[in-house]
């Protein structure tokens, strides 16, 4: 009863996509809810006027244990039609929640069965893997020396091609020497 102010005010905000008579629908159904409420018995009002008012008082503080048979007879514990369904209502949602629990249950035994399964061809896979990595560090060695030696192979090319060259452009420029030479002479 204490949140029903809360739930009004919240029924007065308006919401999107919602029709002008849907939101008055939802506030008349709002302030309702507290009759509704109150309408519904519950046992405790009639248990309090049958007990002959057990409440606390000031004068007697003494606890009194009354333990006769004639106040927990049926009238005591009358189920009504409203209760009826209320627990046949809470039977029915109890059944589906343990269905859908079964359902994850299952569903987690098949995860599980999947994991331990993946488990296993990690642990027959991973001898290959080592296997691959030391093979892969080994080429990735071979390929470092040979990078070196093609390195060093290719300077000396360069370097004898280098002096070829040197050695033709010599012979071109004295030859045109010896031409200007022969020419102006």
């Amino acid at each position: 009863m204490e949140e029903v102010p809360k739930l009004q005010k919240l029924a007065k905000k308006k919401v999107k996509g919602l029709s002008k008579e849907d939101h008055e629908t939802r506030f008349d159904m709002v302030l309702a809810l507290p009759d509704r409420i109150k309408a519904i018995p519950d046992g405790s009002t009639a248990a309090s006027n049958q007990s002959g008012g057990w409440g606390t008082s000031s004068s007697n503080k003494k606890i009194k244990f009354d333990s006769s048979e004639e106040r927990f007879g049926s009238d005591f514990y009358q189920q009504t039609e409203e209760s009826d369904q209320f627990r046949q209502e809470y039977e029915m949602r109890k059944m589906k929640q343990d269905e859908g629990l079964d359902v994850i249950s299952e569903g987690l035994d098949t995860l599980k069965n999947i994991a331990l399964d993946m488990n296993e061809e990690i642990d027959r896979q991973v001898p290959l893997m080592d296997e691959i990595e030391t093979k892969v560090d080994k080429t990735t060695s071979d390929i470092r020396k040979n990078n070196v030696r093609l390195k060093k192979t290719i300077t000396q090319i360069r370097s004898s091609r280098n002096f070829c060259i040197d050695i033709i452009l010599l012979c071109i420029i004295l030859g045109i020497a010896f031409y200007l030479y022969n020419a102006l002479k």
